[in-house]
């Protein structure tokens, strides 16, 4: 552990899927971002926002300015199994985040089961440990209609599915991450 108590370069060894699920703003890209730089591997970000206005577009660069120089940035809004297919195997890669890929995949009327199902059968035979962000938003109130219910549903599965196929799932909350299934990494706070 380093004198700031973040996760030191070389020392951890990340399962080959984990997820860190949370909030908005809670605290969960940053953890991420922590686990994926503690392993010492090249570090690869997989990004599915898609910048449709000038607010996405200057939270995009700040992402970008907050990681640094050190990442390689793959922009994959719905085809994450190219994205990956094209990733470094000595890497580790940090998707974030499912909760923006579903929206695209909702919105673009992809058949959500199947694409969910491939995508954590794509997420799971990486040959890279591959690391996911996704919100928890089914703590909040009843969507007042259709398709946003469609959608909270629609994550909260997705969710299950990959914490299923996980060796690690954090969760966040108030930037404290806590473990759900693994154990916390020391130093992770």
């Amino acid at each position: 552990m380093t004198a700031t108590g973040s996760l030191s370069p070389s020392t951890f060894s990340l399962p080959a899927l984990t997820l860190v699920v949370g909030g908005a703003r809670s605290g969960k890209s940053r953890l991420a971002e922590r686990l994926v730089t503690a392993t010492g591997r090249p570090r690869i970000y997989i990004a599915t926002a898609q910048a449709f206005d000038a607010e996405m577009r200057t939270r995009i660069a700040q992402h970008l300015t907050d990681r640094g120089p050190d990442w390689t940035t793959i922009e994959a809004p719905t085809d994450i199994a190219t994205a990956l297919s094209g990733c470094d195997p000595g890497g580790a890669i940090l998707l974030d985040c499912a909760t923006l890929w579903l929206s695209n995949m909702l919105l673009a009327g992809h058949d959500l089961h199947h694409a969910c199902q491939d995508l954590v059968d794509t997420l799971t035979t990486s040959p890279a440990p591959v690391v996911v962000v996704s919100n928890e938003v089914g703590w909040g109130i009843v969507p007042d209609n259709a398709l946003a219910r469609q959608f909270r549903d629609a994550q909260g599965r997705l969710n299950q599915m990959i914490a299923a196929r996980a060796g690690l799932v954090l969760g966040v909350m108030a930037g404290l991450p806590f473990a759900l299934k693994g154990t916390l990494p020391e130093g992770a706070l």
